[in-house]
């Protein structure tokens, strides 16, 4: 079976929103890289501290605005990256377009500078000591190399799973030409989760939605494979 995957976005899924949810999977996503990266820095730059010294330092770190510096610089970077790899629809239509617009948006400066600001206010706060915020302002390259390389594993594991998902979908129109429901509910299970890890694409949406929309069709027709055209066609329309 050919599935069609000529279609515009329906179902609610508007240019303008698909956009606002890249953003924000990106922001999500990207803001846990970071974070992680962070723990990782501060336990190279203070290996005497203590497990819960390292805690204390990172908590103290997220009360001086660390988290709502790391999502504006995010935000910052992808809207600068978009206009010099220029996109100018607002959405990206690839991973690797995503990941050189993040990068030449300049997400690692920004970070920087984030960290450099927080320190200053933990430290004159007294949130942290001066010599901690030193320490970590000296070391300050070590964390920011774990950012850079955290990123950069993310989006290769993205662009590993859509071609995870391409191959879970061919595994779905195979099973639906041979009106396997078992084979295709195993597929479609991993088409979900897939999805739940990779951030939405149109090309992606569409052809899930078209899976989704035939596969509930099925499902509810108590698993008989004799759909109408209209069925099949109306199956195209809901995408």
């Amino acid at each position: 079976m050919e599935l069609e995957n000529n279609i515009s976005l329906t179902n609610g899924v508007t240019e303008e929103k698909l956009a606002q949810e890249q953003n924000n999977f990106l922001e999500s996503t990207l803001g846990k890289v970071i974070n992680s990266a962070l723990d990782v820095g501060i336990r190279m730059i203070l290996p005497d501290f203590i497990e819960d010294g390292a805690v204390e330092v990172k908590d103290a770190l997220l009360k001086g605005g660390f988290k709502e510096g790391v999502d504006t610089a995010i935000n910052n970077a992808v809207d600068l990256g978009k206009s010099i790899v220029g996109i100018f629809t607002g959405n990206f239509d690839s991973i690797s377009q995503a990941r050189d617009a993040v990068k030449s948006g300049g997400i690692i400066d920004g970070i920087s500078g984030v960290l450099d600001t927080v320190l200053d206010k933990t430290s004159s706060t007294g949130l942290i000591s001066n010599n901690v915020a030193r320490i970590i302002s000296s070391g300050k390259d070590a964390i920011l190399n774990s950012v850079s390389n955290k990123i950069e594993d993310n989006f290769t594991n993205q662009l590993e799973q859509v071609e995870n998902l391409s191959t879970y979908e061919n595994s779905w129109k195979n099973s639906f030409d041979n009106k396997d429901f078992d084979g295709m509910q195993k597929e479609y299970e991993k088409i979900q989760e897939t999805l739940k890890e990779i951030m939405p694409l149109e090309s992606t949406i569409k052809e899930a939605r078209i899976i989704e929309n035939l596969h509930t069709l099925i499902k509810n027709n108590n698993k008989d494979f004799n759909l109408t055209n209209e069925q099949k066609e109306l199956a195209n329309l809901l995408s």
